[in-house]
């Protein structure tokens, strides 16, 4: 017998030398697709309730769903979604909750319509408003971290006493804004470009730079870890307390950014400003596929639960069912999207 054909007694399987050196174990993830599905499994099942949701309603009303207005409609708005559905995404993540960034919304973008009022730069009323959002963010950080509060009543406090705050100075009254219309601010990042509402664009940059915080970023990493298990997180030298405080500076900064794109899309400053984003915000980071529990989430996924959501109630419209059926479905696509992520939880976490 040839020395070649002698089996190699070495080898696993008393397999030759020549086919133990061929043949290199590889795990599955190797595979650079299927690594991709299973490091966004979250992201890729929201878009596919998406994509199913929205070829339903295009079947229901092909003439709606295939017009541009719909979309340019949708997208005027969705952004102010966009800007305080992902900076939540690192909250819960984070194992907290922030119910306080509607009142956020609200009070940022006062500060911002005081500022043009007064006849000074829109863009120094935007300074204004971040710098509102991020004190504010600090503050119901420091009652959660510091004073020892829960999050959940924290904020959900906060959210009362700042609106409270809004309407007990303004006495119910808004704020008209008319001189917007002809600054460069309007025109940077409130107007459009090729029928595109050019907020839009900045919000998919708000959401890609704060993927890459999230997923690339040693911020991100901490968050996680912080989420996951607070006390190995501090036995491996992370200072939690902070981490958690930036998580709330970071929801404050991005409500603000909401509030004044709201202000910028309507030239005009009410005092609910920011009521109607609580549930529908919360509904997109849960739909987006970032669990309740902590240490885990997803920014992508976040992004398109917020679009998920927002073509809810203008698909249930355009199919011709009354206004009736919005909160129904809703809570329909709210419910059938954790299920689909509770079965698929335990693959990804």
């Amino acid at each position: 017998m040839s020395k070649i054909m002698e089996p190699d007694l070495q080898s696993p399987l008393g397999g030759t030398q020549n086919e133990a050196a061929g043949k290199e174990w590889r795990h599955p993830s190797d595979n650079w697709l299927r690594g991709f599905i299973l490091d966004n499994r979250a992201a890729l099942g929201t878009l596919g309730v998406f994509i199913v949701m929205m070829a339903v309603f295009m079947i229901a009303n092909p003439v709606v769903f295939t017009t541009w207005y719909l979309y340019s409609s949708v997208l005027t708005t969705l952004p102010v979604a966009l800007f305080v559905v992902v900076p939540l995404v690192f909250v819960v993540t984070c194992g907290e909750i922030d119910l306080s960034f509607p009142a956020t919304m609200g009070f940022a973008s006062w500060v911002f319509a005081l500022v043009v009022q007064a006849g000074y730069d829109p863009f120094l009323g935007i300074a204004a408003a971040l710098a509102t959002g991020t004190l504010l963010g600090f503050l119901v950080g420091s009652l959660v971290v510091y004073g020892g509060l829960s999050s959940l009543i924290a904020t959900l406090g906060m959210n009362f006493l700042l609106r409270g705050l809004i309407q007990i100075i303004n006495e119910g009254k808004s704020t008209a804004l008319t001189s917007l219309a002809d600054s460069w601010a309007y025109k940077i990042f409130s107007s459009q470009l090729y029928g595109i509402p050019v907020q839009i664009f900045w919000a998919i940059a708000f959401v890609v730079l704060s993927a890459l915080l999230y997923n690339r970023h040693r911020f991100g990493a901490q968050v996680r870890v912080v989420g996951d298990n607070p006390d190995s997180a501090q036995q491996m030298g992370i200072d939690v307390k902070r981490v958690r405080v930036k998580v709330f500076v970071f929801v404050g900064i991005g409500a603000a950014i909401a509030g004044t794109f709201s202000v910028m899309i309507n030239f005009t400053w009410w005092p609910t400003a920011g009521d109607g984003y609580l549930l529908p915000v919360l509904a997109s980071v849960f739909v987006g596929g970032t669990p309740t529990w902590g240490g885990i989430g997803t920014v992508i996924g976040g992004a398109i639960g917020a679009v998920t959501v927002a073509f809810i109630q203008t698909g249930v419209v355009a199919a011709g069912l009354s206004g009736f059926y919005v909160q129904f479905f809703n809570g329909l696509i709210i419910i059938l999207s954790l299920l689909g992520h509770k079965w698929n939880q335990a693959r990804y976490r």
